[in-house]
């Protein structure tokens, strides 16, 4: 299942997420304008599980911050960019923008974390928002688990777009990252994928996102 979008409009701009989906891709697009130098660009500023497990240092957990805005290829950046623009506009809107920006922070770390404690002699270099964004879905399922997402699903050679609530949606998004993760320990990154940091984020962002909240406004039926 692919969302397409949600039918959830906001009160306010969500400055921050319009701020961090373009840092995410001016990043992507110096990355790409490197060419060859990317890799080594990747090694200086990925984070590498076994160099935070094995050398703990300050650069090695300031890796944990700078890998959230690297991506890894155009699919990459850009499935996670349309999570972010169609869930993060509501989390921010609900939590407020500092508190939404602090909540997306800390869902990152809390994930990144979460990859290093699953896999602590791992040498791959782990680049993404995803663990991020699964902070914000966790707090998405909480506050919003009624509202309805268009979905894309796949049907063999067909797709069809449907209106699902948004606690299935997640929910399966959910149990694949869950039961991917499963799979995956043990041995090593399943196709690449830092599966607990996903889980990592989401329950992060449940437990924040139930903590932080404001209560809905009532605001005017009609609106400018």
């Amino acid at each position: 299942m692919i969302p397409i979008r949600d039918d959830n409009p906001t009160h306010s701009v969500p400055i921050v997420t319009y701020l961090l989906i373009l840092l995410n891709i001016l990043v992507f697009v110096f990355q790409t304008l490197l060419g060859a130098n990317n890799e080594l660009f990747v090694y200086q500023f990925a984070l590498i599980p076994a160099d935070v497990t094995s050398i703990l240092s300050l650069g090695s957990l300031f890796h944990i911050f700078t890998s959230m805005f690297m991506h890894a290829g155009l699919v990459h950046i850009g499935g996670n960019m349309l999570y972010l623009w169609i869930f993060g506009d509501n989390v921010e809107d609900r939590l407020g923008s500092g508190k939404y920006l602090i909540f997306y922070i800390i869902g990152g770390v809390v994930a990144s974390i979460a990859h290093i404690l699953t896999n602590p002699n791992s040498t791959i270099p782990t680049v993404g928002a995803s663990g991020a964004i699964a902070a914000v879905l966790g707090a998405y399922l909480v506050l919003y688990p009624s509202q309805k997402v268009l979905t894309l699903i796949p049907l063999g050679f067909w797709m069809r777009m449907t209106l699902l609530p948004a606690s299935l949606v997640l929910g399966v998004w959910f149990l694949f990252q869950f039961l991917q993760g499963l799979l995956s320990l043990g041995g090593p990154d399943v196709g690449g994928v830092a599966f607990w940091a996903h889980i990592g984020g989401f329950v992060t962002g449940i437990v924040l996102g139930q903590l932080l909240k404001k209560p809905e406004k009532d605001y005017p039926a009609y609106r400018w």
